[in-house]
């Protein structure tokens, strides 16, 4: 993976010893203090080589990537984190939920949940202009999903380079079983409706998600080829989030209705029995 070379300025010592303080919170499912002390908190190149470092072990320990996943895609949480850009995450395999399992809470420290657009590519993205016509034809389908966001990093106390870091504050996902083409529908103007245990918690528009779906994933597109290593057919592509996301614990069920789109849901395992990680690599707890 080219992105894999991404290296910042100085510092790289503390790349290093940001990418070891998420490991050891991700072996031990003990959340740890921010990393924005070792490589400052708005260095995107030093970020995203911590983010890299860590795919790397990920890769080295057999993990498959499946696609990529795309964040701070509102401006709202933009403006909080005093950023004027979305960042991406990498989904592996082993990270997918089907509907039908439940979520052992032992694989997540502090989760969140949130509704998006997930784009499923049946052609690579890696040369042309990017538009987002180009973009809309590489799309085979879409599907509703619900993404498990987590952080490593305790309190979710982040800054965008602690995110970043720390994969995008990835956790797991969930892509609903109904599919749709974009001739069906249009990403803009879906309306979203999450609830867990049947109270609704957050609700939002296809144009809160950086003013269209689409919009976001042609960033990641040409952000992606920029770097190297371009978006390829068959990946899934977490669009971002299309409302406020929203805490869970054990035994709770989450269903959002994205219309004109699906239904996508996930429950949680009552009880938090602990996976403890056997590799000295962030993300691998199974």
């Amino acid at each position: 993976m080219s992105f894999l070379n991404i290296t910042p300025a100085p510092g790289a010592d503390g790349v290093e010893a940001a990418a070891a303080r998420l490991i050891r919170a991700a072996v031990n499912r003990q959340p740890c203090t921010p990393v924005r002390d070792l490589i400052g908190s708005a260095d995107v190149g030093a970020a995203y080589a911590v983010q890299a470092r860590l795919t790397a072990g990920r890769l080295a320990d057999g993990a498959t990537i499946v696609g990529r996943k795309i964040g701070l895609t509102s401006p709202a949480v933009q403006a909080q984190l005093g950023v004027d850009r979305p960042d991406f995450g990498v989904l592996f395999a082993d990270m997918e939920i089907s509907q039908g399992q439940v979520v052992e809470m032992g694989r997540l420290l502090q989760p969140k949940v949130e509704a998006e657009i997930a784009f499923i590519l049946d052609r690579d993205l890696d040369n042309g202009s990017l538009d987002i016509e180009s973009v809309r034809r590489a799309v085979a389908y879409a599907a509703p999903a619900l993404e498990i966001v987590d952080s490593r990093i305790a309190g979710w106390d982040i800054t965008f380079a602690d995110t970043v870091a720390d994969n995008a504050s990835s956790g797991l996902f969930v892509i609903g079983a109904e599919r749709r083409t974009l001739n069906e529908f249009q990403p803009v103007a879906v309306t979203m409706s999450m609830r867990i245990d049947g109270r609704e918690v957050s609700t939002g528009i296809g144009s809160a998600c950086l003013g269209d779906p689409l919009e976001a994933l042609r960033w990641l597109a040409v952000t992606a080829r920029d770097l190297g290593d371009p978006l390829r057919a068959g990946q899934v592509i977490l669009s971002g989030a299309l409302g406020p996301m929203a805490s869970v614990v054990a035994g709770n069920h989450v269903t959002a209705e994205i219309v004109g789109l699906g239904v996508v849901q996930a429950r949680f395992a009552d009880g938090a029995t602990p996976v403890r990680a056997t590799s000295t690599h962030l993300g691998e707890a199974a």
